[in-house]
């Protein structure tokens, strides 16, 4: 198993990269092959400083970088010897198997669509986040920013991409999938909803439960919640702003620790032809190990292949 990490990715790379990383090395029994993508001599040395193992190690250089500010499409085009663009052209070709970035997040997800390209048969990739639910539990989000605006038939079909990963990934059997939604109603809700749900309920290949509610999501009720990308993106920061708003205020709560972004790691790219994992831009160490392991189970299962057959025309 061979996963690409992007070690100029992030406001703290690839300091945060390297202890990510080591962590990982050091607490896997058989560790994946990781190629380092990045600056050569600044990768050695940190590599060196922080006494990281090597054997599983690759060094892939990259001379240049795709700042934050960027803009995505332009940037990854004017600067093929960047970290992200030199990853995802190891990924098209076949060289690693997965790629993770936290870097510039235009640029990974214009990488994913353009150059390894969606699954034929999936209309639009999406991007998922777990949810953390009070019974221990753990619940997918998607989409979560890139489909701001959907159509029935994309909803639909985030259903099923959830379901998958929920299955592979989680190791969740059969799980439930629920529209979110203004009620629980069959008839509720905007145009947008109110089709998409005769679709997911038509779905033969989803355990689809109906609507879901905001109240709902840390609930169990649904394993998979469907939503179009504005709204779930509104849902997870305001998730995010529950674990920040504990810290402020000195509560020490394990299920609102589960919102730390840190244990989460990253976001896959569901939909793409190959694993795909970004991370947030101010990734530290242990948000590295997690998007590594994140990255490892994707392509373990084989969730890209399942997905593949599961749309096959």
């Amino acid at each position: 198993m061979n996963i690409g990490l992007d070690m100029m990715g992030g406001d703290f790379a690839p300091l945060e990269a390297v202890k990510g990383l080591h962590t990982y090395l050091a607490q896997s029994a058989q560790p994946a092959n990781i190629f380092c993508i990045g600056d050569e001599g600044h990768v050695k040395n940190l590599l060196l400083d922080h006494k990281v193992p090597t054997s599983d190690i690759k060094i892939v250089h990259a001379g240049q970088v795709i700042d934050m500010h960027e803009q995505a499409t332009k940037a990854f085009k004017e600067k093929p010897d960047s970290s992200i663009a030199v990853g995802f052209h190891m990924l098209a070709s076949g060289k690693i198997d997965g790629f993770i970035s936290a870097g510039n997040t235009g640029a990974m997800l214009v990488g994913a669509l353009y150059s390894i390209k969606a699954i034929a048969g999936v209309q639009r990739p999406a991007i998922a986040s777990i949810v953390p639910k009070m019974n221990g539990s753990t619940g997918i989000l998607l989409d979560v920013g890139l489909n701001a605006d959907c159509k029935p038939e994309n909803l639909n079909q985030f259903g099923l991409l959830g379901s998958l990963y929920a299955r592979n990934v989680f190791d969740i059997e059969n799980p439930k999938v629920g529209l979110l939604n203004v009620g629980e109603e069959e008839g509720k809700g905007n145009i947008l909803t109110q089709a998409a749900f005769q679709s997911l309920k038509e779905n033969r290949d989803i355990n689809f439960i109906g609507n879901i509610e905001g109240r709902d999501v840390f609930q169990d009720k649904a394993d998979v919640m469907v939503c179009e990308g504005f709204t779930g993106n509104i849902v997870l920061k305001l998730a995010e702003s529950l674990f920040d708003a504990a810290k402020q205020l000195s509560i020490d709560n394990n299920f609102l620790h589960r919102f730390n972004y840190e244990n989460v790691g990253g976001t896959p790219v569901l939909g793409v032809a190959k694993p795909v994992v970004i991370g947030h831009g101010i990734s530290s160490g242990n948000a590295f190990f997690n998007m590594i392991r994140l990255a490892e189970k994707m392509i373990f299962s084989n969730l890209c292949g399942e997905i593949t057959e599961k749309f096959r025309p």
